[in-house]
């Protein structure tokens, strides 16, 4: 032992030790990542759109086209005969409606999540036992009682689950919507209650888009035909007339559901007749607060919350229920922090 030497190991110099393995990163998996449905999702988790969006970029483009048509033709000589406010006014409202656009398009509009294994098991076991007889198929709709009104909640075989209501499962995007209303090809997305008022906003400043444009646009061809060369003329020289066919459509669909806000209903539950009459049960809207301003504040101006499976949320993981987090790169997973799993 007196003959041993002793010496002192720098840490800077076990990195070059053969024997030294270096420490894999584990990277838990996101929800979105392992997400079931039909939608795809952009920006880490942050933006989804449904699978079928190709209609998304021809109404971008036709916006485009004629806002750009509107500022090339009309903008210069209504600045010089008119107002210089014209172009403003025009920006403001054409970014209002872009943006109202891509929210309506990029956020989550309700999906709700799908039910675990266990959960599904557990339903499954009760509707078995709520069964009379063993040759008869169970039911598969329950009735709850909403503002003294029984409502049927459907059984989504998707989804394996009871839908809570107003919920649909659209066929398109494989998911159960809350409030849905419906699933829009112009916006590439689910029409639902976390977008409806994003949806509604696009409609709205689209009319008032649309209209200014076109008041301008009767505005330019008046004043050109004073010029002495005639109507005809001045039409000729306009691509833009062709919003005299196309504001009416707008202001219609802005209408509706104008109409749809004022009454809390869903084109859904209009379109099938829910609570008017329509299937041969005349019943009043039992989610309807007989009062149009109380309607609108709740549809448009109540607080959305978090999502309720935290899909486009970057923070969002896939719980295992070793209490472990599992890993995309297949190492070994890493312990679950509780103070994580309270945010979901």
């Amino acid at each position: 032992m007196k003959g041993c030497e002793y010496q002192q190991i720098h840490l800077g110099t076990l990195s070059a030790l053969p024997h030294a393995v270096p420490i894999p990163v584990a990277v838990p998996r996101r929800k979105w990542q392992v997400f079931p449905g039909r939608n795809r999702f952009f920006c880490d988790g942050r933006i989804m759109v449904a699978k079928q969006s190709g209609v998304l970029p021809l109404t971008l483009g036709l916006i485009f086209i004629t806002v750009g048509l509107f500022f090339a033709f009309d903008c210069p000589f209504l600045m010089e005969h008119l107002s210089r406010f014209v172009p403003a006014i025009a920006a403001v409202l054409f970014l209002f409606v872009i943006i109202s656009l891509l929210r309506t398009s990029f956020t989550d509009p309700g999906i709700l999540p799908r039910a675990t294994p266990e959960e599904a098991a557990d339903v499954e076991r009760h509707i078995d036992t709520s069964g009379s007889s063993t040759y008869r198929t169970a039911p598969r709709t329950k009735e709850i009682l909403i503002n003294k009104q029984l409502v049927k909640l459907k059984y989504c075989f998707t989804c394996k689950m009871f839908r809570p209501p107003r919920t649909s499962h659209c066929s398109l995007c494989d998911n159960c919507v809350e409030r849905f209303d419906h699933h829009c090809p112009w916006v590439g997305n689910c029409v639902g209650k976390r977008n409806y008022r994003f949806f509604y906003s696009f409609l709205v400043s689209l009319s008032f888009l649309t209209a200014f444009i076109f008041g301008c646009v009767i505005t330019h061809l008046t004043l050109r035909s004073q010029d002495g060369r005639g109507l005809m003329f001045a039409v000729q020289q306009n691509p833009l007339v062709v919003c005299f066919f196309s504001i009416w459509s707008i202001l219609g669909l802005s209408g509706f559901h104008t109409y749809l806000v004022a009454s809390n209903l869903t084109t859904n539950e209009d379109i099938k007749g829910l609570w008017s009459g329509k299937q041969g049960e005349d019943m009043g809207n039992p989610y309807s607060y007989s009062s149009i301003f109380t309607n609108c504040c709740v549809v448009l101006c109540v607080p959305l919350g978090v999502p309720c499976d935290g899909l486009v949320s970057r923070p969002g993981c896939v719980p295992s229920p070793s209490g472990l987090m599992p890993c995309v790169t297949g190492l070994a997973p890493v312990p679950r922090d509780p103070v994580w799993d309270k945010r979901f």
